[in-house]
């Protein structure tokens, strides 16, 4: 497994409302993004230690740290490992007396107790491959929709401009994909990101054929 380290650049509530999360990774030395809907609970543990911030008395996740500091356990990595059904899967790697340990875990739970031990986060790559995005540059995206808008042809009378056109309603597989990409490259732009997830999981299953 190829594992792509990330770091957390963005947590914010989602227009669903305050139950949930996204919280976005981004590659080290990369411009991928990977959005990964959370709860509010794990958000508010995740955004807690980022700021600093330590309650008078310890969350779940500060508990969990304070157990394997007390075993003698070392936490060495969490990785995003799968994606499966537009949900995703970590495990969390430990070490205990030389011998190295793999556990099952939700991404929030994971990413949650990496931050309190300093430790790296990664992505299996097959997972940024597939359920990430690169954010266009936005100049270039106003350039393209400019130029779509308004077409001038050589010596066109624009005193009298044509009357705008209709977009047709796409009808094949390829023009679905292609709406539903600049569909993406909105969401993405507006930096609402679940929304994104299901663009990416709708196109995904149109290129799969289901």
């Amino acid at each position: 497994m190829r594992k792509i380290r990330v770091d957390i650049v963005g947590l914010s509530a989602t227009p669903t409302g305050p139950s949930s999360y996204a919280l976005i990774l981004k590659e080290v030395g990369g411009d991928r993004r990977l959005p990964i809907i959370i709860g509010s609970f794990e958000a508010q543990a995740i955004a807690l230690e980022m700021e600093g911030i330590k309650p008078p008395r310890p969350l779940t996740h500060d508990l969990i740290k304070n157990i394997l500091d007390g075993l003698g356990v070392n936490i060495l990595e969490v990785i995003v490992t799968d994606l499966r059904d537009g949900t995703f899967y970590a495990k969390i790697y430990l070490e205990l007396n030389g011998m190295t340990y793999e556990i099952d875990s939700r991404p929030s739970d994971a990413i949650a107790i990496a931050l309190r031990c300093g430790v790296p986060i990664y992505v299996n790559d097959e997972v940024m491959e597939e359920a990430s995005f690169t954010p266009e540059e936005e100049s270039q995206i106003e350039e393209e929709t400019e130029e779509e808008e308004n077409p001038i042809a050589p010596n066109e009378d624009v005193s009298h401009p044509p009357a705008p056109k209709r977009t047709p309603k796409p009808t094949s597989k390829e023009e679905k994909i292609a709406e539903l990409q600049r569909q993406l490259e909105e969401a993405i732009k507006k930096e609402d990101y679940e929304k994104a997830a299901k663009i990416r999981d709708e196109i995904r299953r149109l290129k799969m054929g289901d």
